[in-house]
């Protein structure tokens, strides 16, 4: 016998589709439950099982092999119509089972006790059921256990959906920041196109770097699904890309970023980095229109150690201005404080054959930085 609609029943199929958990893998969370229903019980199957509305699914499984039935074998239909533990001592002399497939069939199920899965808004959405070959009865001990278990599964239920709520109200957050941060970005340049002392020009320079780059942190944030960490090699580039579009003709740029997902600060503050090194490069390595190249790679040293090279082939050791002012070397106390906050260790030189910074750290680098005698080619 096929069991009546609930009374609200699309508004129960409505609050059961919102969970997206039908037709999901195994998990070791539902199977946990299962297994200790079961054995709390003293029954050969057990089921968490979500009745849809043309069949009923089972999201875990002890002693039962297929993943879902026909609502014509369902008995959790007849469940979730009660408020309390469905228990049939005998399925086979109850009028709504009797003449059910499951209990006429090569399976011979001759006992169910199945306790409901109701949702915060009151309705139910399947039950958590065991099940025997033979008529059984429960003592008080076993229904409250199953009372008790079910009320852990939706626990599990409704925790995924305050989890998935919280990802997405992130994911508009940093949607938002990041079109802030392109707006802020966008004064600064059109500011930048009215200011012809040099200084100013400078410190708005490395600001509109920085605003650049975090907002494609925040980009690159919005896909990690709430997560605090970020494929850098997907960020890196980005933030180059960025670079490349305000760089001159005669200077190209070549990248190898490793696949590393690593800390959203830590990638940050590379980015800083590389955008300090870049801009320092295009500003002194190549003047008169001198063709040349600006190369970065960040490379896995060892497991969880790793090396940021940034390198151009440009005048190098040729060049020797310093800075005179305190906003020229803005890009070098961005730069210490980027290393710094890494933890690493960093090496700069000016050759023949251009200028170089090589850093290396990692997830547990705890060595000391000084950066004081780095370099002119950090400076801007």
């Amino acid at each position: 016998m096929r069991a009546d609609l609930h009374p609200l029943n699309a508004e129960r199929l409505d609050t059961l589709h919102g969970f997206d958990i039908l037709d999901t893998p195994e998990e070791a969370e539902f199977n946990e439950i299962v297994e200790l229903a079961s054995q709390i019980c003293g029954t050969p199957i057990s089921l968490i099982s979500l009745v849809d509305e043309d069949r009923q699914w089972f999201k875990a499984s002890v002693g039962f092999e297929r993943p879902e039935t026909s609502l014509e074998e369902s008995i959790c239909s007849h469940a979730i119509l009660d408020n309390d533990i469905l228990e049939i001592n005998d399925l086979k002399t109850d009028d709504r089972t009797a003449d059910n497939p499951l209990c006429v069939g090569e399976e011979q199920v001759r006992f169910y006790a199945g306790a409901p899965l109701i949702a915060s808004n009151g309705l139910p959405m399947g039950t958590l059921c065991v099940l025997d070959t033979k008529p059984l009865e429960l003592n008080d001990f076993q229904r409250q256990a199953l009372r008790v278990l079910s009320r852990q599964v939706m626990k599990q239920l409704e925790l995924r959906i305050a989890l998935r709520n919280q990802s997405i109200l992130q994911a508009e957050a940093d949607h938002r920041v990041k079109n802030s941060l392109q707006s802020m970005s966008a004064i600064v340049r059109i500011y930048t196109r009215k200011i012809t002392d040099p200084t100013a020009l400078e410190a708005l320079g490395a600001i509109q770097r920085r605003i650049d780059a975090v907002a494609e942190l925040h980009q690159e944030l919005q896909g990690t699904d709430g997560r605090d960490t970020i494929d850098a090699a997907t960020y890196l580039e980005r933030v180059l890309n960025l670079l490349q579009e305000t760089a001159p003709e005669n200077v190209s740029f070549r990248s190898d970023f490793a696949a590393i997902v690593m800390r959203s600060d830590q990638a940050a503050n590379l980015a800083m980095i590389i955008s300090e090194f870049v801009a320092n490069s295009i500003k002194h390595a190549f003047p008169n229109g001198m063709p040349g190249e600006i190369s970065i790679r960040l490379s896995v040293v060892d497991p969880g150690q790793y090396r940021l090279e940034c390198g151009d082939n440009g005048i190098g050791q040729q060049t020797t201005k310093e800075p005179t002012t305190r906003t020229e070397g803005i890009g070098l106390s961005l730069v210490n404080a980027a290393v710094s906050s890494l933890g690493g260790n960093s090496e700069a030189s000016l050759t023949g054959d251009g200028s170089s910074l090589i850093l290396d750290f990692g997830e547990s680098s705890v060595a000391e930085q000084d950066l004081k005698s780095m370099p002119q080619m950090v400076e801007g």
